[in-house]
């Protein structure tokens, strides 16, 4: 194609999913044409049969410097623990075990070799983890940022598999762990990261570890800087026989990732505020910055808790793990996505959304 005669239409201006779109009905031929692939792009993971009775889900990641990090307020054994946590998470949301990942780095050719081993120790250690092995990857320089690429294939038994859709009227919404850390979290330490550049301009001192005064932010930095892959829900589920009806990770936020569910099941939810758990440190730095901890949940994004639809029947073994909530219920679709505030309003979640990259 000739650059010249290219209209040059900005991303931005049909967003992320729109692109996404885009990309799918390109690619939709390839896909048509290998008939072991059972979903490819839509849901968290591409699923494909590797056997009659087992699928492997595979997920990739991109993590890149001044959009989903910042080394000012990042420290790089953590970064690379999270690098494998975020892909991992997909590979929970389908309900899957992960197995094994492939890492790839493009690095400016003046990067410390000791920023390179730091990162690979917290990659290893969080494989440890997950009982999973780094497999391989590929390294590239850079011009001028730090770019990590993270592949993550797993298993999972071909009856066990969950996808976005599947979600029916009368599923009860649940969420694991507590939501709005994230976000909180990210605030506090963007604030750091400035009150430090100003001490720095104005020729003074200042600790440069921002850890060492946020102890009563703890909680809230730890949800943003190390979110957890939550393997543990996936052996809740296979030891109590559970297959969710759908499941997502909430990386976006809980308004648009159940938007999400919604639109790939052909439901409506109703969701209830009161309901939702919010981690409490969240709570009390919604009040510093003057914004709500509800915004946090609903559209800061970078939980990575599960976000799961299942039939009433499964309650009362839900109901039996401490870390599991049930905020809401699925409704059909012409009933809409909402959520019941503390006053029993109504609020359209969709007006709500999280977050997209691509924005200007």
């Amino acid at each position: 194609m000739n650059l010249l005669k290219m209209s040059f239409k900005p991303i931005a201006d049909i967003g992320e999913f729109g692109l996404i779109e885009r990309i799918s009905s390109i690619v939709s031929s390839s896909l048509e044409s290998s008939p072991k692939l059972i979903e490819g792009i839509g849901d968290d993971c591409a699923v494909y049969e590797l056997s009659s009775g087992t699928f492997q889900v595979v997920t990739t990641d991109l993590l890149i410097e001044d959009i989903h990090f910042d080394l000012l307020t990042t420290p790089v054994q953590h970064l690379g623990s999270k690098a494998l946590s975020v892909s991992v998470s997909d590979i929970c949301a389908m309900n899957a075990r992960p197995c094994y990942a492939l890492t790839s780095i493009a690095l400016p050719p003046k990067t410390p070799v000791e920023f390179v081993e730091t990162l690979y120790r917290g990659m290893n250690e969080t494989a440890l983890l997950y009982n999973m092995a780094l497999a391989g990857g590929d390294t590239s320089s850079s011009k001028n940022s730090i770019s990590i690429s993270v592949m993550v294939a797993g298993e999972v038994e071909k009856n066990h598999i969950t996808y976005r859709k599947g979600a029916e009227p009368g599923d009860l919404v649940c969420v694991t762990g507590s939501l709005g850390g994230s976000a909180a979290g990210l605030k506090v330490l963007m604030r750091e990261k400035n009150l430090m550049l100003e001490h720095i301009r104005n020729g003074e001192q200042y600790d440069r570890d921002l850890m060492n005064n946020l102890g009563e932010y703890d909680k809230a930095i730890s949800q943003h800087l190390l979110p957890p892959a939550r393997v543990d829900i996936v052996a809740f589920f296979e030891k109590h026989m559970i297959v969710p009806t759908s499941m997502i990770d909430i990386s976006d936020g809980l308004a648009s990732d159940i938007a999400h569910i919604c639109k790939m099941s052909g439901v409506g939810a109703k969701i209830d505020e009161s309901r939702i758990p919010i981690l409490p440190q969240a709570r009390l730095i919604a009040d510093e910055f003057q914004d709500e901890a509800l915004n946090f949940a609903l559209s800061g994004g970078e939980d990575y808790q599960l976000l799961f639809t299942i039939k009433p029947d499964k309650f009362d073994t839900i109901a039996s793990h401490p870390d599991i909530s049930v905020i809401g219920k699925i409704n059909p679709e012409n009933e809409g996505l909402l959520l019941k505030d503390i006053y029993g309003m109504n609020i359209d979640l969709l007006s709500i959304g999280g977050y997209s990259h691509f924005r200007e």
